[in-house]
């Protein structure tokens, strides 16, 4: 099952696509909330830079993509370095064109007090190789803090079978000061990996709701409570059976800049326009895009990206078509301008779910 059109400016012009214009106008942003740039930038940015990146897709992803630290051939290596500066190039022109508008920001200083304060606290710093790196939760940064561990010596392996510990043994930015800041983001490499916005949201919701208990009981409880009639007062609601549509109902009524780091866009997480990354990868793309950055960070031989747990439940593109179909579209409508930074910043086309494709 495709889940995106073939080309989102042709899926426009045919009325598959979401009406962005009106889940802007019904949706009220709140002052606290990032500002964002106005509808048509949005629409342009997200259908051409959608475009270039299916383009880019039908070129290049029928062939393997050999690791840059392999024996891949000359011609291959080729092939997976112009898979990577087309889309570094495609999300740099975005990038740009967004953050040059006057109301976004152009410096972590010029940031208010809690939007640095979160930026700072997913930035992680390692001296030796001279890179910093913005994590973004459910984007394998459990995996990239693995390999933070092993580049310090804190960690034997990436291989470990270990429980992660999020922050011991780890450097934030937020523990340095102001000019060991400004230091470390004017002369280091920096990276962050990003991922299509609603898988990432399901993602998260299939795994907070579904198997950590904690969340369950913080925040299961309370989403059950508000919306679902007849049991704002119940003792006996465990919070383990949240559906997908509470959910977003709750984020609705959530400010971006106050949400839990697990569904926080990635934009207010790691502030694109107020640090110039030097690379941004994907979770499309995650083993040859991880292999570029330990290479780019000359990390020794013997370091590389983990495999996926065996445990892990990826979110299949019919799962997520199943999710987006089955939810409310006035919920969807008014859930997407919250993520549209995160859309338009990073190509991502945004999702078709109209009624003719949702029959599939």
């Amino acid at each position: 099952i495709s889940f995106f059109p073939s080309s989102p400016l042709a899926a426009a012009r045919s009325g598959s696509l979401i009406n962005f214009r009106s889940a802007v106008s019904s949706v009220s942003v709140r002052r606290s909330s990032a500002v964002l740039p106005s509808v048509l930038t949005f629409l342009v940015i997200v259908a051409s830079g959608g475009l270039l990146l299916m383009i880019e897709k039908g070129m290049l992803n029928s062939v393997e993509t050999p690791s840059p630290r392999g024996d891949g051939s000359h011609k291959d290596g080729l092939v997976w370095l112009n898979r990577v500066s087309i889309l570094q190039e495609i999300r740099n022109r975005t990038i740009r064109t967004v953050c040059s508008q006057k109301n976004m920001p152009h410096s972590i200083w010029s940031l208010s007090p809690p939007q640095r304060k979160t930026l700072l606290q997913h930035v992680l710093v390692n001296d030796e190789h001279r890179f910093l790196y913005c994590y973004v939760p459910k984007v394998a940064c459990s995996n990239w803090k693995r390999v933070l561990k092993v580049l310090s010596g804190a960690l034997e392996s990436v291989d470990v079978n270990i429980k992660m510990d999020h922050r011991s043994d780890l450097l934030f930015l937020s523990a340095l000061k102001p000019e060991e800041i400004r230091y470390r983001l004017k002369h280091y490499f920096k990276f962050m990996f990003v991922r299509e916005p609603m898988e990432r949201l399901l993602s998260a919701y299939r795994n907070k709701f579904g198997e950590i208990e904690s969340y369950q009981k913080k925040y299961g409880v309370e989403i059950i409570k508000r919306y679902r009639k007849g049991h704002a007062k119940d003792p006996s609601i465990t919070g383990d059976d949240v559906t997908f549509a509470e959910f977003v109902r709750y984020l609705l009524d959530e400010d971006v800049e106050r949400m839990n780091e697990h569904w926080m866009p990635v934009y207010n997480l790691c502030q694109p326009c107020a640090i110039s990354y030097d690379f941004i990868g994907s979770y499309e793309h995650l083993e040859s895009d991880a292999e570029f950055v330990l290479q780019r960070i000359g990390a020794p031989p013997y370091v590389h990206f983990p495999e996926r747990q065996t445990w892990y439940k990826p979110v299949t593109t019919e799962t997520l078509h199943y999710y987006l179909c089955s939810l409310p579209q006035k919920l969807l409508r008014e859930l997407l301008p919250k993520y549209i930074l995160d859309f338009s910043l990073f190509t991502y086309p945004l999702p078709n779910t109209t009624t003719e494709h949702c029959r599939h």
